[in-house]
């Protein structure tokens, strides 16, 4: 079987760019999470890795490296895990396979390597540009008590993710909403906080 992973941060994103081609595949597989979380936990991530240990699927193709995962260590092991299984993975904005001939390809693992690394180090720069922007509206005290790492208020924050905060009011655990809200562990984490902020 060919399939594609289409892998978009939050449930509201759209996923059509990356679908564009879907016809030419058996299946399509699409998570709405965050790629911080490990492929290996993804919803859609487990059911592919399940088809690929009954060797039902020889390759995967997606539109970039970063929808697999977020940082270098995450892609490595994936890539390792379908080389190990005998997937060819093909990845769309480089045009090349992970494999030739039934053997593994080194120029694509050099390439990847490079793209996963640059791909973590814009994660990091953005994450520390986003602090220091709270640090300095702190400074200035037009900082109003929002969660970190986001411009929205307590309550337009819970608004969006009711979901997620439903799930744990019903006393669902953090990873059981995370995944029935389509958000990563972190995000669950700050609704759980934003709830307790809100009794308070």
């Amino acid at each position: 079987m060919k399939v594609k992973y289409v892998r978009v941060s939050t449930v509201e994103q759209n996923t059509s760019r990356q679908e564009k081609n879907e016809s030419e595949f058996d299946k399509v597989y699409v998570d709405r999470i965050s790629g911080a979380i490990s492929f290996f936990e993804r919803p859609q991530g487990k059911k592919l890795i399940d088809r690929i240990k009954q060797g039902r699927i020889d390759e995967v193709h997606v539109l970039s490296i970063d929808r697999i995962g977020r940082n270098i260590l995450d892609i490595l092991t994936v890539c390792e895990f379908l080389t190990e299984n005998s997937v060819k993975l093909y990845v769309e904005n480089i045009g090349m396979f992970s494999m030739v001939d039934g053997k593994q390809n080194p120029i694509f693992k050099m390439i990847v390597s490079v793209l996963g690394n640059v791909s973590e180090m814009e994660r990091n720069n953005m994450l520390e540009r986003q602090r220091q922007g709270i640090e300095i509206a702190k400074a200035k005290g037009v900082y109003n008590g929002r969660l970190y790492g986001s411009r929205m208020s307590t309550e337009e924050f819970l608004k969006k993710y009711k979901k997620v905060a439903t799930e744990l009011e019903n006393g669902e655990s953090l990873r059981r909403a995370a995944a029935l809200g389509g958000v990563s562990l972190g995000t669950a984490q700050r609704v759980k906080r934003a709830l307790k902020e809100q009794t308070l």
